[in-house]
């Protein structure tokens, strides 16, 4: 059977929308009416979205949220295990999403399923939510016959990738409001106290001192030309956005970036610890290494990185070790390629890739951290730094115009 979208009425005249099942449109209509319904508008449901495909409105406001990833293949994995069909489990889990857009994709891949298709397949007709890693997982799930086990492993990974993104994004709540502030007080005191204030300086003709005329000019600046310094952020911005559209750039920069200080060490971190992730929950859901390699290689996002593990993947598919691979391409911590050696060694290479993933993301969780309560002091400091800066360029004229009338 396949998934229907109605539009319908209910006995009390209210619009009611969702989705049912049926042979037919015929088939759905008669199923509304047994219901109470008066169909109004019924329509296949039919969403295909694959990659570079979408609209752009699509892809800002259209993405699974994360959590509901999460909850999806964790509840599936729970209904498979129970014994229920893929198909019911499918469906179950469709009719407990309330996103609407959530359950047509899971109603469309149920659909697809029922077809004949297996749930891999059904899933690559949606690359736009289901991407490379979720979909061989599952696919390897379903050669090993171990599907359930599968999909639990990967909703661990999804759930970890989840908490790790929401503590970094609730950590810097607190220092971004507080930067939105600083910005909003100097902005104000800049264009509405300070103009007001140098009039009356204007008015003496003493010379002024030089923190006065650079106050001044600045707050004139502002006042007068306030649109052109923003018009000419959000050009800048939008140049470097275009400019890191083109691969070439933006292999370049992300090359550049890995020399920085604590930036190259920050990216290097991140990626090590989602590459060893990935790497482990294909390994240990049945995917051989070197189709391992190849698929975890697409979730690191820098794109220097991507390319020197391009020639690790090569490497290994000649008969090369994974950490010796890994360890050619310089951009990998010593205590990581100690730890992948060691499971290569000891013939329990999946686990010791979870434990490699976990301690770089331990060890990277502790550095955002650091850094979010450093950055606290030194706003509040460059906020302090910006006001005294304004006093002591008002306070200087007004103790020269009172020493003069002594």
């Amino acid at each position: 059977m396949a998934a229907f979208e109605y539009t319908a009425l209910d006995a009390n005249g209210k619009t009611k929308k969702g989705i049912l099942e049926g042979d037919s449109l015929r088939h759905v209509r008669q199923l509304m009416r047994d219901i109470g319904l008066t169909p109004m508008n019924v329509e296949l449901t039919t969403v295909v979205e694959k990659e570079g495909q979408q609209s752009f409105f699509a892809r800002m406001f259209g993405k699974l949220r994360p959590m509901e990833m999460v909850l999806f293949t964790r509840q599936l994995a729970t209904l498979v295990n129970a014994g229920l069909p893929l198909e019911e489990a499918m469906s179950a889990v469709a009719q407990q999403t309330t996103r609407k857009r959530a359950r047509k994709i899971f109603m469309s891949v149920r659909t697809r399923v029922v077809e004949g298709l297996t749930l891999t397949k059904a899933m690559s007709e949606h690359s736009g939510t289901f991407n490379e890693l979720y979909r061989s997982t599952v696919g390897a799930g379903e050669q090993s016959g171990q599907l359930d086990n599968v999909l639990q492993s990967l909703a661990n990974y999804l759930e970890r990738q989840y908490e790790s993104r929401r503590n970094v994004q609730s950590a810097l709540y607190y220092p971004v409001l507080l930067f939105v502030v600083a910005v909003a007080i100097v902005g104000g005191l800049m264009t509405s106290v300070v103009p007001t204030i140098v009039e009356v300086f204007e008015t003496t003709g003493q010379d002024l001192p030089i923190v006065t005329v650079i106050l001044i000019s600045t707050s004139e600046f502002l006042k007068n030309w306030w649109w052109a310094a923003l018009l000419g952020v959000l050009l800048f911005l939008f140049i470097v956005r275009y400019s890191l559209s083109i691969t070439a750039i933006r292999t370049s920069w992300h090359r550049v970036k890995l020399k920085l200080p604590m930036l190259g060490w920050f990216a290097r971190s991140m990626n090590a610890a989602r590459y060893a992730n990935t790497l482990a929950i294909l390994g240990s859901s049945g995917v051989p290494l070197v189709d391992g390699m190849n698929i975890a290689s697409n979730v690191v996002n820098n794109l220097w990185i991507r390319r020197l593990l391009e020639q690790a993947y090569t490497y290994v598919s000649e008969g090369t070790s994974l950490n010796r691979a890994l360890d050619s391409t310089k951009q990998f911590p010593p205590i990581f390629i100690h730890m992948i050696a060691s499971g290569e060694m000891s013939g329990s290479l999946d686990e010791m890739l979870f434990k490699s993933a976990e301690y770089q993301q331990q060890d990277l969780q502790r550095i955002i951290d650091t850094m979010v309560e450093l950055f606290r002091p030194m706003m509040l400091l460059l906020m302090a730094g910006l006001v005294f800066f304004i006093m002591i360029a008002v306070l200087l004229p007004i103790l020269s115009m009172t020493q003069l009338a002594m």
